[in-house]
């Protein structure tokens, strides 16, 4: 099982503990979970509202391509810290992160 922990738009912590052969990307594990997350572009890395930031253990993930880095540079508030929810498979990489939601909602 891989076990991380999602911090939601009201501060709220909870840990999420999933299989690891679920072959979804985050974004479509955190909808999947009925979190607040627009997801407007399906995954394409084309809008950023699943953006998160990984407060915790960014250094345990794959570094973000050249499509998602441009889109994270234009949004305004983006942080080395910021990554697009559907450009992280849900694997062994996210085991013990922690990552709180940013996409915006409109």
């Amino acid at each position: 099982m891989i076990q991380f922990t999602v911090i939601d738009r009201n501060g709220e912590s909870k840990e999420v503990e999933v299989p690891e052969d679920i072959n979804l990307n985050l974004m479509e594990l955190l909808k999947a979970a009925e979190y607040d997350i627009l997801a407007t572009c399906g995954g394409m890395a084309l809008c950023a509202t699943c953006r998160v930031d990984v407060e915790s253990g960014l250094e345990q993930l794959a570094e973000a391509q050249d499509q998602e880095l441009d889109m994270l540079d234009t949004l305004p508030d983006a942080q080395t810290v910021s990554r697009l929810a559907c450009q992280l498979r849900v694997n062994e990489q996210l085991q013990g992160i922690v990552i709180r939601i940013k996409g915006d909602l409109a």
